[in-house]
């Protein structure tokens, strides 16, 4: 069992896969369910994973990720979606911790509360936290797969407009985005090299 320091620093993002060696539907529900351990605000869950796995699919991807080979070759690429107007679902979303009672009914009702009236009006704080949540799934996803003993590749470069056609995206969910996943294959470059800390750090 490896650390999470060494996952960290042995995750490298892949551009060659082994294609043809799918994954396990319990695989990849296990890959997503550990996704969703990630924070949210307000626990507000506010994203959804497209697992594209069949042939017609990635086909589909392939055209809206601007031909890279990798998301057909990958066993899976998970598309990432964080959801606008997530304070709506957030009663329901806090159910569960009530019932398990692990917060109280009435702070559940504050955080809905709160979370309405903080986003209902503000489009741009409901397209922020979007990105934020769905960006720390992405990330908690990968280190998933590397403890699994998978690699993954985080893939940005695709037309988000085609890929909302393409896989019939709700209004209310931005693509943002894929992350491949699957076995590694030769040509692969190691981890590249990161800048020093003390140029990235601020001690204050």
């Amino acid at each position: 069992m490896q650390t999470i320091e060494q996952l960290i620093n042995a995750r490298v993002s892949v551009n060659h896969f082994q294609a043809g060696r799918p994954l396990a539907t319990e695989t990849i529900h296990q890959l997503v369910a550990l996704a969703t351990r990630a924070p949210t605000a307000f626990n507000m869950q506010n994203w959804r994973f497209i697992a594209v796995q069949s042939a017609e699919a990635k086909a589909r991807l392939l055209q809206v990720a601007n031909g890279q080979v990798k998301v057909v070759e990958a066993s899976v690429s998970f598309i990432v979606c964080g959801k606008l107007a997530g304070y709506q679902q957030l009663p329901e979303a806090l159910s569960a911790s009530v019932q398990a009672r692990i917060m109280p009914a009435q702070v559940a009702v504050s955080w809905a509360d709160l979370a309405s009236t903080s986003h209902r009006h503000d489009p741009a704080l409901q397209r922020d936290e979007a990105f934020r949540s769905a960006s720390l799934a992405c990330m908690t996803l990968m280190l998933a797969a590397e403890g699994m003993g998978l690699s993954s590749c985080p893939i940005s470069g695709f037309d988000a407009d085609q890929l909302r056609t393409a896989f019939e995206l709700e209004p209310t969910e931005l693509p943002v985005m894929i992350i491949s996943v699957g076995y590694p294959a030769s040509g692969n470059w190691p981890q590249k090299l990161r800048k020093p800390v003390e140029e990235v750090l601020s001690l204050v």
